[in-house]
């Protein structure tokens, strides 16, 4: 696999190695072994989830602060504008995020450890998005930034899907970074 690092160096874009002719392709989406060597530490991954999603839609940008999740996330299906904002405070790189297009057709993979927000854009019809965690979902202490808060610069392309993206009530009522909590337990 490729490593590519990313302006939060904790943050990292991986290409696996894609084998393709005229019948299709393979390709190894997962190995303990080297995903470990390639961030540099031991990490087990406890839960595999799935979403679908339509173009235009907007999920996130969410955070837990109990079981803080590490997510190595991928879409298969569709295309993606996929973002991780640095939440902990310790961090040089506080509130600053990192983004990239993530696709069926360029089969990237982010891994965004724990620590930060997730969010993503759906830029096609639809989306499927997989994503590993490192910690179990926790509901009570999950939290939301407000998707286009000033201060964390995003810049998401929605003139590629519409005026306005789609959100959750919950995503709807985010937070601005100033007021968001931020005690992880690490």
């Amino acid at each position: 696999m490729n490593i590519i690092p990313t302006s939060i160096p904790d943050v990292l874009i991986i290409e696996p190695k894609v084998f393709g002719d005229s019948r299709g392709f393979f390709m190894e989406s997962w190995n303990q072994r080297s995903f470990d060597e390639a961030v540099g530490r031991s990490v087990e991954f406890v839960q595999d989830n799935h979403s679908r999603s339509t173009k235009g839609v907007l999920r996130g940008l969410h955070y837990q602060l109990v079981q803080p999740q590490g997510k190595l996330v991928r879409v298969p299906w569709g295309r993606v504008f996929d973002v991780a904002v640095d939440l902990r405070k310790f961090s040089p790189t506080f509130g600053k995020s990192v983004f990239a297009e993530l696709s069926g057709q360029n089969h990237r993979q982010m891994w965004i450890p724990e620590g930060f927000a997730h969010g993503f854009l759906v830029l096609s019809e639809t989306a499927d998005f997989l994503y590993k965690t490192t910690d179990y979902y926790h509901p009570q202490s999950e939290h939301t930034l407000l998707w286009n808060d000033p201060v964390l610069e995003i810049n998401w392309p929605l003139d590629t899907v519409a005026e306005a993206p789609g959100l959750s009530d919950k995503d709807q009522l985010g937070c601005l970074l100033k007021d968001a909590k931020l005690d992880f337990s690490f």
